[in-house]
């Protein structure tokens, strides 16, 4: 059996609306997570810039976070990254 690999796309659009490459993500060393790198990194997998596995190996993510953050956007948008609301969404 073999693994189907899809195809690497060169750019995405980011949450700004430009498009990111994989030049314009985050540098791997991050470790200051503002609401925009956070969504940068979530568009960038969401759109197969990156796998799941590579961002969370780049950034030294759990699944578990990145995953938390992807259902913030979707629930809350780019306001449900913000580190001081968290407590907030999570009761709601």
């Amino acid at each position: 059996m073999t693994v189907q690999m899809r195809p690497r796309v060169k750019y995405v659009i980011g949450p700004d609306g430009s498009p990111l490459t994989i030049a314009d993500l985050p540098p791997a060393n991050t470790r200051r997570w503002v609401i925009r790198r956070k969504a940068e990194v979530v568009a960038a997998v969401r759109g197969g810039l990156l796998s799941l596995e590579e961002a969370c190996a780049r950034y030294t993510l759990s699944v578990d976070e990145f995953l938390n953050w992807q259902a913030a956007i979707d629930k809350h948008g780019l306001a449900g990254l913000r580190t001081t609301w968290i407590q907030h969404y999570r009761e709601g």
